[in-house]
């Protein structure tokens, strides 16, 4: 009985302490009023006093209105607030342009029967995984953080102007960085840093998606060494490579981005965080797109076996220093020279289109405009976007690159990361023949197989790109 009337003065007096916001619908903050006598009525009675308030609790919902037209017909509704109809529209296609991906893969594929569906789960699933913790698990995304912060005390920030002469930026910020990055390399490679690593992410892939050691192991070098320096690791077994290891080989080292070459990146304002994201995400992709192009139907060499070449080609840390700074030195010259050529092709070909009232980049961003719409970019930055993917794949991903920077905050900051992500390769005609002469050079035998899978080792390294700007503009 005692509890009884402990609980009934209990809610009777909550009910009394209530804010007047939860009980009447005022505002709780509001000045109190005075108390009032109540007035009495035509006869001189008092009236009655009011009942004890209900208690009541009332959601307020706010809702956003949109207005679909066709044509003359027109159609008003409304949503609830925290639904926003055009970015969930966005994060929609970034999924059906996953699915547009692997169709198109699985439809040029030259053995459909043979295509492992091991691959593709564990290729989709590595990437999402990958693609969760560093960009929307706390821990991930404070991890890649610091990691880029790293980036940037190593290479340090860029001290001049990006909207300065183009060709100062240029040759002040970029193939400095690049030398430099080349060094370090040579140097975490003689401290057998670089080989630990490479083991356990080729352990890792080899034992998901079921592929062999050899090309294991040059998927994690890529991430790492150039397109031509990657194969290096695997070379002993590169003769006898099957047809469908050679295109993993290949893709592989178009659709990367090398930690030498990234550097470049990063003096001409992309984030770092956002390069070793691409980075991590890509690798699985590239493997599962090859593998759809070419399925595996032999018996590869090194199948379950991953080994690493632990030789160490320096005497010590100043030696693997001078020759790490002499490979970035030519490595920068490439560049430059390669840059300096396709500029001068660009700067050709806009005169003879000029005459016709139109541009290069203007006519690769009408061609590829759907093609940023499926990765979700904004309508309104579909060809600016589309313009950048043309341009990566004719000429460079650093002109690509150069152009981007020159468009922030005249695109959306959306459309921004998706063309980040998207460019992040080597996925151009230009690093087709660097394949094909590099590999070329180390596997005389083998050149009429890189000539006859080139073509799809390119398709499959942008699709790749493609498939890792989906997934990021489905979570970002």
């Amino acid at each position: 009985m005692m509890r009884t009337a402990i609980l009934a003065l209990f809610f009777t007096l909550g009910g009394l302490l209530l804010p007047a916001s939860a009980r009447d619908g005022q505002d709780a903050n509001a000045a109190p009023t005075e108390a009032v006598e109540p007035a009495p009525d035509a006869g001189g009675d008092p009236a009655p006093l009011d009942p004890q308030p209900t208690i009541r609790i009332e959601p307020i919902v706010i809702h956003h209105g949109y207005r679909l037209s066709i044509g003359r017909w027109s159609f008003q509704f409304t949503v609830p607030s925290g639904l926003d109809l055009l970015d969930l529209g966005d994060r929609v296609r970034g999924l059906l342009g996953m699915v547009l991906i692997v169709g198109v893969a699985i439809y040029l594929s030259e053995n459909r029967a043979a295509i492992s569906w091991k691959v593709i789960f564990w290729g989709l699933a590595l990437q999402w995984v990958f693609a969760i913790l560093v960009l929307r698990v706390p821990a991930g995304v404070w991890l890649v953080r610091q990691a880029g912060s790293l980036v940037e005390a190593v290479f340090g920030k860029p001290h001049v102007d990006r909207d300065g002469l183009a060709g100062f930026v240029f040759a002040i910020l970029v193939l400095p960085t690049v030398v430099y990055a080349s060094a370090l390399s040579a140097v975490l490679y003689h401290l057998g840093v670089m080989q630990r690593v490479v083991r356990g992410f080729a352990a890792t892939t080899s034992r998901l998606m079921g592929t062999s050691g050899a090309e294991s192991l040059d998927v994690a070098a890529s991430m790492f060494l150039g397109q031509t320096e990657a194969p290096l690791a695997i070379r002993p077994y590169l003769p006898k490579l099957t047809t469908s290891e050679l295109l993993t080989v290949t893709t592989v080292g178009m659709a990367n981005v090398s930690g030498l070459i990234m550097a470049a990146y990063f003096a001409f304002g992309v984030e770092p965080r956002r390069v070793l994201t691409a980075m991590l995400i890509t690798a699985p992709g590239a493997v599962l797109l090859s593998k759809l192009l070419i399925p595996e139907t032999e018996t590869p060499e090194t199948l379950g076996r991953v080994r690493t070449d632990d030789r160490r080609p320096d005497a010590n840390i100043l030696a693997a220093t001078v020759r790490g700074t002499r490979e970035g030195f030519r490595m920068a010259l490439s560049i430059a020279a390669t840059l300096l050529a396709v500029t001068g092709l660009i700067v050709l070909i806009n005169l003879g289109l000029d005459r016709m009232g139109t541009s290069l980049e203007a006519f690769f961003g009408w061609a590829l405009a759907p093609v940023a719409y499926m990765l979700g970019v904004a309508w309104e930055d579909c060809r600016s976007v589309g313009g950048l993917l043309g341009t990566r794949t004719a000429l460079n991903e650093l002109i690509a690159f150069q152009d981007l920077v020159r468009l922030r905050g005249a695109i959306l900051d959306r459309s921004f990361l998706i063309a980040s992500f998207a460019l992040c390769g080597f996925a151009n005609i230009g690093s087709l023949g660097i394949q094909l002469g590099g590999l070329g050079a180390l596997i005389p035998e083998r050149r009429r197989d890189l000539a006859r899978i080139g073509i799809r080792a390119l398709l499959a390294a942008t699709l790749a790109n493609f498939l890792t700007a989906c997934i990021a503009g489905v979570l970002l």
